[in-house]
């Protein structure tokens, strides 16, 4: 589900119960969803110290991203576009207003903007790789592999992070292994170039749980969702080969409409923000590798469920802020994520690279955005966007009302 965010000025009030303005929060974003990993991340005290995303790429695999809206401006290279439309990345494709390329982008890198919403990562750069996600519009067809494709572009212009907000469910009684060979190739392609590839773990936790690739794929940064209180969704999926948790409920984010936002929950939104925490983190230590980096994050993780690794929180819930703050031992040591790739790796190495082949059955259709719970009720909200007038009807003038509407992601 997910609520619009749509600001009106108020003509005329008669009478209303005024809320404190957004910037009132120390976090930032709207008053009504707040970015509160802002806090915990302690990432305003991260970006005076160095750590803001500079010289970091995140590659995001989306439905492109819509890099004119003035939040995005000048924080977006030209990409691919792997649907079949010919653009080159900086267009997003969704069908619907959400915009899901572009909200994922906003939480990455977003200058703060439209209801205080900003990124994590600001001086970060964004490639947007557009890819056939169910629900985008397509004006051609996409290249077989489409999505293997599009991780190995990325791997080969510069990304060092590889976001996917993205999941395709598999069936056993169809599919012979949980990850398609030529996404796995993908993958270790990508982490043979020195990236990171981060995936979202499914918001199917009421549905079954299916195994849902690329999540799976060995290598990749598999994330699941918490709220404020640290508390995995209900909504997120339980898988044992989950790594992480990280915010993904009530999370603001732009369209690709100027002025224009929702607040929604999901794992698509966890990913994004994991990938954020990963290029402040890199940003800080440049001279590190992927490994290093990675097990800063890992190690540092908050341990919320049984002791040890479990399917509801992975390793932990991530905290950039102790990633940055561990001494330089965490960075050694096992890492169960590139561990368990290492030996698929090695014989990659060994054989002479081919672009992926093309299978008998295609990419499974990505993005399938369930709902996370049901629909609440409409909740209309009041915002005072300026102060210091004097008198009543100066303060009707400056009054802007922000319509709130439940909806989600599906």
């Amino acid at each position: 589900m997910r609520r619009r965010l749509a600001a009106v000025l108020a003509a005329a009030v008669l009478s209303l119960a005024v809320l404190p303005p957004a910037a009132a929060a120390a976090a930032p974003g709207p008053g009504s969803a707040p970015e509160w990993w802002f806090d915990s991340w302690r990432v305003h005290q991260l970006w005076a110290a160095g750590a803001d995303g500079r010289g970091i790429t995140v590659a995001v695999l989306d439905s492109g991203v819509q890099a004119d809206i003035p939040e995005l401006r000048g924080r977006v290279l030209p990409g691919a576009d792997f649907i079949g439309n010919g653009s080159d990345g900086r267009t997003d494709y969704d069908s619907e207003e959400f915009s899901h390329g572009t909200a994922m982008a906003s939480l990455i890198v977003g200058a703060r903007g439209f209801a205080g919403i900003e990124g994590v990562a600001p001086a970060a750069k964004i490639l947007p790789v557009a890819v056939p996600l169910a629900g985008v519009v397509r004006r051609g067809e996409p290249p077989k592999n489409a999505t293997a494709r599009a991780i190995r572009y990325a791997a080969d212009h510069g990304a060092r992070i590889i976001s996917m907000s993205l999941g395709g469910p598999r069936d056993e009684r169809e599919d012979p292994v949980p990850c398609p060979e030529p996404i796995q190739d993908a993958v270790l392609h990508a982490l043979d170039k020195g990236a990171l590839v981060v995936a979202a773990s499914g918001n199917s936790a009421g549905s079954g749980n299916p195994v849902e690739e690329p999540g799976v794929c060995l290598g990749v940064v598999s994330v699941g969702a918490v709220n404020a209180r640290l508390e995995v969704t209900e909504f997120s999926s339980r898988h044992r080969y989950l790594t992480v948790t990280a915010p993904g409920s009530d999370i603001a984010t732009l369209t690709r409409e100027p002025g224009s936002a929702y607040v929604g929950d999901g794992t698509s939104h966890a990913t994004a923000l994991a990938s954020g925490a990963l290029a402040l983190i890199w940003s800080k230590y440049p001279r590190e590798n992927a490994r290093q980096i990675l097990n800063r994050l890992l190690a540092t993780a908050t341990d919320r469920g049984p002791k040890g690794r479990d399917s509801a929180y992975g390793i932990g819930v991530i905290n950039p802020a102790a990633a940055i703050a561990a001494t330089p031992a965490v960075t050694a040591g096992p890492n169960p994520v590139l561990d368990g790739a290492a030996p698929l790796l090695a014989l990659a190495r060994a054989r002479v690279p081919t672009p992926p082949a093309a299978v008998a059955r295609p990419d499974a259709p990505l993005g399938e955005y369930r709902i996370g719970r049901p629909p609440g009720r409409l909740d209309s909200r009041f915002y005072l966007l300026a102060g210091g007038a004097a008198g009543f009807a100066a303060v009707a003038l400056i009054l802007a009302a922000a319509g709130l509407r439940r909806g989600r992601v599906r």
